[in-house]
């Protein structure tokens, strides 16, 4: 049996080679419990040589952080719209959809030109912005207090209007998405909207890129069943689009 100098030399070097580790594979590799590989990544965490996981640890900062909208437009922009293109399918002969917050949602605003009158409901200022003046479309926007880092309103006002709503889709964008922990944003206050956006929706499309994916954002919006299809872009792991579509999501690739 190894001592845990030698086991956190041993993780260390799993980790270099492969980006992340397992406590199963670990505890195999080293035969020791899993509860002594969780205690050596603690250590190893604490020491900032790694980050933990559910399951494991990783190299890579799981944690989304919050950005201004003005510079998350820039990030991965050709990949945001191209899922937002393909995102225009799902919308079909329905004649109301909700569209939320964030830059690849924006996009699908920007894109949007029906040819038959269509109800656009929305949180977002910059969304309402952009249709105002489109033809064939009305918008509902949301009330409340708007937040500066999103151009978005949050809060008890919006959240009343929606009790009274029903639309066909929701368009909604993400930080994070962890196949244990769900779909999440990293803003608390605009997490509980979300979640009321969700239930007010017949089905829900989560517009992300591949950088979402294996994250969390620190505000948790929804489980992994709750969304019926995810639009992502073509460097999204196979491995991710197999589980996705085994726990009954249609994945969309543009």
């Amino acid at each position: 049996m190894k001592n845990i100098t030698e086991r956190h030399q041993l993780i260390l070097q799993e980790l270099k080679k492969n980006g992340s580790v397992s406590i199963p594979e670990l505890s195999d590799l080293m035969q020791v419990s899993g509860v002594t590989i969780r205690k050596d990544l603690k250590i190893l965490e604490d020491k900032n040589l790694l980050f933990r996981t559910h399951g494991g640890g990783s190299i890579n900062n799981p944690y989304a952080i919050e950005r201004p909208i003005n510079e998350k437009e820039f990030i991965n922009a050709d990949e945001k719209q191209r899922i937002a293109k393909s995102a225009l399918d799902l919308i079909g002969q329905n004649d109301s959809i909700m569209i939320g917050s964030g830059t690849t949602v924006y996009e699908l605003a920007r894109c949007l030109s029906p040819e038959k009158t269509i109800t656009v409901i929305t949180p977002a200022v910059r969304v309402t912005l952009e249709l105002s003046n489109r033809k064939n479309v009305e918008v509902l926007q949301l009330g409340g207090l708007i937040r500066p880092n999103s151009s978005s309103v949050a809060g008890s006002y919006a959240e009343y209007i929606l009790e009274n709503i029903s639309c066909a889709v929701l368009f909604i964008g993400v930080d994070g998405i962890d196949l244990d922990f769900g779909f999440s944003i990293s803003n608390l206050t605009e997490a509980g909207l979300n979640q009321k956006m969700i239930k007010t929706a017949q089905s829900v499309a989560v517009l992300a890129d591949h950088t979402k994916f294996g994250k969390r954002g620190i505000g948790k919006i929804c489980d992994i069943d709750q969304v019926q299809y995810v639009v992502t872009d073509n460097k999204i792991p196979k491995d991710m689009v197999r589980s996705l579509e085994e726990r009954g999501i249609k994945v969309m690739i543009a």
